[in-house]
C-alpha cells in the first residue's frame, strides 16, 4: 500500500503524513509545527491571525467520532477559545445521538417509576 504524501510548507520534497497508531497518540511537536506552518498560522474555526505566545491546540477538522481519522491532513491549529466551544457542541450533538440510538434499539434504560396522571374527574350520581 502506498503511503500518503504531503508538501513540506517550507518547501524542498514531499514528506509521509504523520498517521497516529491511536486515536489517543500524541502529535509529535514537528507535526505540530508543520500543522501549524501550513495553515499560515491562523485558526481554521475563527480565520483569526495566532499570534506568538496566545494559546491554540491541535483540533480534528472532522471529529474521531463522526469518522475522522487521526492523520496529520485532519488536523489543524485552533484557538483555546474556539476549541473549547466546538468541542462542547459537539458533545451536546453526539450525546443526543447517542440517546436516540439507544431509544431506538431499545437499551435506553426504562423510567423506575411511571409518569403519574391527575386521573379523571369522579363522576357523581346525580350527574349520570
Amino acid at each position: 500500500m502506498k503511503s500518503s504524501r504531503i508538501t513540506d510548507p517550507h518547501g524542498g520534497r514531499s514528506v509521509s503524513e504523520w498517521i497516529g497508531s491511536t486515536p489517543d497518540a500524541t502529535v509529535p511537536d514537528w507535526v505540530r509545527d508543520r500543522i501549524f506552518v501550513r495553515a499560515g498560522r491562523r485558526c481554521h474555526i475563527s480565520g483569526r491571525r495566532i499570534r506568538p505566545g496566545e494559546g491554540w491546540q491541535i483540533e480534528h477538522i472532522r471529529p474521531l467520532s463522526l469518522g475522522g481519522e487521526h492523520r496529520e491532513s485532519n488536523l489543524a491549529p485552533a484557538l483555546n477559545l474556539y476549541h473549547q466551544a466546538k468541542s462542547s457542541i459537539e458533545t451536546d450533538l453526539r450525546a443526543k445521538a447517542d440517546r436516540q440510538r439507544r431509544k431506538n434499539d431499545g437499551t435506553w434504560p426504562k423510567p423506575v417509576r411511571p409518569l403519574q396522571s391527575r386521573g379523571f374527574p369522579k363522576q357523581h350520581e346525580e350527574q349520570r
